[in-house]
């Protein structure tokens, strides 16, 4: 009757000093940089670090953005502007995070910045569409993590990319599924190329969480907009009820 109990304690022992072994400790001195914090997981995740002691560079879109979490975090997270699509702005951001942390380099880079508008078919989109979602997804991640790379390997530190499950299936058309491909091979170069340097490189693939990069109607705005301009030759091969019928299924 005993025997039970006992192993249930003894498991649950175990299980606290493998989390507590888990526990990083010296939070207070680590510096941490956050793409994309005006909403969503960089919002919350920009937050929590904050609680938990650590030093947040938190990199917003808008002043808005900047400003609503600065008011729910304390003294330490500081906010920079942020447009990763432009590499000016990337650079001033990096020149803005090594004036901050100095010597100490960063702990951690975390790439969560990125765009899901326009998803339809592959068919009803231009090379423009597409390159807005690579800009930001893709190539936005590799501009900011080359510029901050001195620092991440100073300390030693941590990059963390925000990925996708539909970077390993692509479920819907537009540049999101590829560019999510993408942010998988470049996070795989990045772990291979950076592991001499003691540089850890992981990806995070969150499903289906509420966010504004599923916000119902930034999809359908964009895909009656991309409907509206289709060539007729392609809107007649579709017909409107595949239109009406995707526009259910959203």
């Amino acid at each position: 009757m005993w025997l039970p109990l006992l192993v249930f304690v003894g498991l649950l022992l175990l299980y606290r000093w493998y989390r507590q072994s888990h526990i990083l400790e010296n939070l207070s001195d680590k510096y941490v940089f956050i793409t994309g914090c005006d909403s969503g997981f960089g919002y919350l995740l920009a937050k929590q670090l904050d609680k938990r002691g650590m030093k947040v560079l938190a990199a917003c879109l808008t002043e808005k953005g900047a400003e609503n979490l600065k008011k729910e975090a304390s003294s330490r997270l500081q906010t920079v502007m942020l447009d990763i699509t432009d590499s000016e702005s990337v650079s001033s951001a990096a020149k803005w995070a090594t004036d901050i942390v100095g010597d100490a380099g960063l702990w951690g880079l975390v790439n969560n910045a990125g765009i899901g508008v326009p998803m339809s078919p592959n068919a009803w989109q231009t090379k423009a569409d597409f390159a807005k979602v690579l800009n930001v997804n893709l190539l936005g991640s590799f501009d900011v993590t080359v510029n901050f790379l001195p620092l991440i390997i100073k300390a030693r530190g941590r990059i963390v990319n925000l990925s996708s499950c539909c970077g390993r299936l692509a479920v819907v058309g537009g540049g999101y599924c590829p560019s999510k491909f993408g942010v998988e091979a470049l996070s795989d170069s990045l772990r291979r190329e950076l592991r001499d340097f003691g540089v850890k490189v992981s990806i995070i693939e969150p499903s289906g969480f509420k966010t504004e990069i599923l916000l119902l109607e930034h999809h359908l705005k964009a895909v009656g907009h991309l409907w509206s301009n289709l060539p007729s030759q392609i809107k007649d091969y579709y017909g409107e009820q595949y239109y009406q019928k995707r526009e259910l299924s959203y």
